[in-house]
């Protein structure tokens, strides 16, 4: 993966003081990425799994892939599977280190045990309203259970009753003793185990008690030898129970991982949060997890992003203590970027209007040829067809055009691109009064490539042959929500832009019916697409929307 050169931040600052107070042995720098399988991941994680694989990279270090499957009512190997295809495709490499919380069940539980016996832990029965009850709030202390003295014994024994399958779901869970006045909520004697009767994806039925994520993290951490566990803001209140749970256990006493929070990536007019997403998908009110709408990393990939558009979108926010929202215009600034010198630039009419050349000899076609790239002559060129009746975008046509419009209207004269100039000189309507077709006629002498009138046109527009162009369909995209001023689970639904897609036919020349799934071009003056993988056909192609081609967002100098 190429990247721009090192930068200091304060992530990096505190692994330099790492390093120099020689906290890991051989000054080593082991980082994770720990995505819970229950959904496919979003622009806003490849922000966190492009940074801790790059802190890896740059540190010449160890970086793992680790799946925190710990909740199986919520996960699924179809998640496991998207996880490992999008951080493959945007270039990361965890070479043979993927590791799951599942594999780990066992030495977690011998954890909890050892716990119990340091009398650090317990066995409660209170029921999930009780315990919320007792936990007290921000401004009143919680009370402590009556089932919190418990002995050793009696906790050990119903612990291991718990982890045998004898005792109902969620009829008690283990919680850690630690201090129910605690100004951190996340103190106040948390739950680390709970009872499920369900069977895990890896797993199966083989466990009956499943581990809470603030419990089995740290640990996870720790037996794979991190050194640096980089996460999300949202973490910083967990962080003194990370800390806990380390520093009671006695195999973690010796270069314990340190956790250091981040801000969270937030975009303007989308949905990032994955259970948003999640319910998204499961309404059908979008076309799955990959749909092109979402900024899902499989539905940016389906809507013809590139790794590279994402990792420099991903290097140049950098990385902030303070959470802040990034305008989505930022983002569709790197894709342009990146494909303008990639994307072959061809012709496709989205709007069409017919235009018959009267002067053109009837039956006769000849072959343009015209550049893939204007800025990479190296790409080459390629031709396309050229006959009596042509494609163009109604909206290069106006009856009362006003001042400054160049392009076709009665009696003005305009160059057909990398053809031939063309007059307008009679206007067709129907029975409505809608126009349906432009006269004009051709000066052979204008053809491009062979000297070129002396006189000069001001406008240059796009065409398709009419009778050799083929039908696409095209999918224009606006934002997935306009308003994002507090979002919320109850009222994100009512947000949905209703014409977040559009689907149109239009006409593409020849070249463009040559695409591969994923293949990404320019279409001249309509902005940058890409052939859909999921219902591009031969018959018809489907083309995605990836951006257009002008951006509201210009980088700071």
């Amino acid at each position: 993966m190429e990247h721009t050169e090192n930068k200091t931040n304060f992530i990096t600052n505190a692994i330099n003081h790492d390093i120099a107070d020689k906290v890991y042995k051989n000054d080593r720098i082991h980082t994770r990425f720990p995505p819970e399988p229950n959904g496919y991941l979003h622009i806003g994680h490849a922000k966190a799994a492009l940074l801790n694989y790059r802190i890896a990279q740059q540190y010449n270090g160890k970086f793992n892939l680790r799946f925190d499957d710990t909740n199986p009512i919520k996960e699924d190997m179809e998640y496991v599977d998207s996880i490992k295809k999008d951080l493959s495709w945007l270039g990361i490499d965890w070479e043979d280190r993927l590791f799951f919380a599942s594999s780990y069940f066992e030495k977690m539980a011998n954890y909890a045990v050892e716990l119990i016996k340091k009398g650090l832990a317990f066995v409660d029965d209170l029921t999930a309203d009780e315990m919320r009850e007792y936990r007290g709030n921000l401004n009143e202390p919680g009370k402590e259970s009556p089932y919190r003295n418990r002995s050793i014994e009696e906790n050990l024994n119903l612990f291991e009753q718990m982890k045998a399958g004898k005792l109902p779901e969620g009829s008690r869970v283990l919680r850690a003793k630690i201090d129910m006045a605690s100004p951190n909520m996340n103190m106040r004697d948390p739950a680390i185990y709970r009872i499920l009767h369900t069977t895990h994806h890896s797993t199966k039925d083989e466990w009956f008690i499943f581990p809470m994520y603030d419990y089995a993290h740290p640990i996870e951490d720790a037996i794979e030898g991190i050194t640096h566990s980089l996460c999300t803001l949202e973490f910083e209140d967990h962080r003194p129970f990370y800390e806990w749970v380390l520093s009671n256990l006695n195999d973690f006493q010796n270069e314990p991982p340190r956790q250091i929070e981040f801000a969270m990536l937030n975009l303007t007019k989308t949905i990032l949060g994955k259970r948003f997403i999640k319910q998204l998908v499961d309404e059908k009110i979008v076309d799955g997890w990959d749909d092109p709408r979402l900024v899902t990393i499989s539905g940016l990939r389906r809507r013809g992003y590139t790794p590279e558009s994402i990792q420099n979108f991903c290097e140049a926010i950098g990385i902030a203590k303070n959470n802040s929202t990034v305008d989505i215009a930022m983002l569709e600034h790197f894709i342009r970027d990146d494909l303008k010198f990639k994307a072959p630039r061809l012709m496709t009419v989205l709007d069409p209007l017919k235009v018959t050349i009267t002067n053109y000899p009837e039956g006769q076609v000849e072959w343009v040829e015209l550049p893939l790239n204007q800025e990479d002559p190296e790409i080459g060129n390629y031709c396309t067809p050229f006959s009596r009746e042509i494609y163009v975008e109604r909206s290069d046509f106006l009856e009362l055009p006003p001042k400054k419009f160049y392009r076709l209207f009665s009696g003005n004269e305009v160059r057909l691109r990398g053809a031939y100039f063309v007059v307008c000189n009679e206007v067709i309507k129907d029975a409505a009064g809608k126009v349906i077709e432009l006269k004009c006629t051709y000066d052979p002498a204008t053809r491009s490539g062979s000297g070129f009138a002396e006189r000069k046109v001001k406008g240059t527009i796009h065409w398709v042959d009419a009778n050799l162009s083929k039908k696409v369909e095209i999918h224009l995209y606006d934002n997935l929500i306009d308003d994002d001023e507090g979002l919320t689970k109850d009222n994100f639904l009512e947000r949905i832009n209703p014409n977040s897609l559009k689907i149109i036919e239009g006409y593409a020349e020849p070249e463009v019916m040559k695409a591969k799934p994923l293949e990404k071009f320019q279409f001249i003056r309509n902005g940058f697409f890409s052939a859909d993988p999921k219902y591009s056909t031969l018959e018809v192609p489907v083309f995605n929307q990836i951006v257009s081609l002008k951006s509201s967002w210009k980088p700071e100098k």
